[in-house]
């Protein structure tokens, strides 16, 4: 009986933290709540030294990706944003992909061809986060609405069904 309810317990134990961590990884925005604040209004340059204006996109649902390289769960969402991209870019979809790395636009630029990234690449630094509110991890990514707010943040990957998901629901 003991061993019975040590397992019910342990299951139980395991159940609950299971369901923390799924809320805490699923929660629309973090503890730099930026729900429903303007994003901001950057001018980045894309891998070609070109300006870039988030302005620009206004009237366009816009994913704003902060990754690298050299991360691992970065490189795993970049084939649902390729989809996400060639399925909904006639539908008004932006997809911004801000990368950290800090070895330029050439190590980028090749990484993105071997890749296939079929959206606008851009180079970002510290103050890009910071003006997105900061943030601790990437991936981190913020969905955009047409009217240029910040309607939900995510940090860490996400199985590319229930982004999907999340984006045709604002487009």
């Amino acid at each position: 009986m003991r061993i019975l309810l040590r397992s019910l317990c342990a299951a139980l134990f395991a159940a609950l933290f299971a369901a923390l961590f799924v809320a805490i990884a699923t929660a629309p925005l973090g503890a730099a709540d930026t729900a429903g604040e303007p994003a901001p209004e950057l001018v980045l340059k894309d891998l070609d030294g070109k300006d870039v204006s988030l302005v620009r996109f206004k009237g366009r649902v816009v994913v704003v990706d902060f990754w690298a390289t050299w991360c691992g769960p970065c490189i795993a969402e970049i084939p649902g944003y390729v989809a996400l991209q060639r399925k909904y870019g006639k539908d008004g979809l932006v997809i911004i992909g801000v990368s950290l790395d800090r070895g330029g636009p050439a190590k980028v630029k090749k990484f993105v061809a071997d890749h296939g990234m079929n959206y606008t690449i851009v180079m970002g630094d510290d103050s890009v986060a910071e003006a997105f509110g900061g943030f601790e991890a990437i991936p981190t990514t913020f969905l955009i609405s047409r009217g240029g707010r910040i309607i939900h943040r995510k940090t860490g990957a996400w199985e590319h069904e229930a982004y999907e998901q999340l984006v045709k629901k604002n487009l």
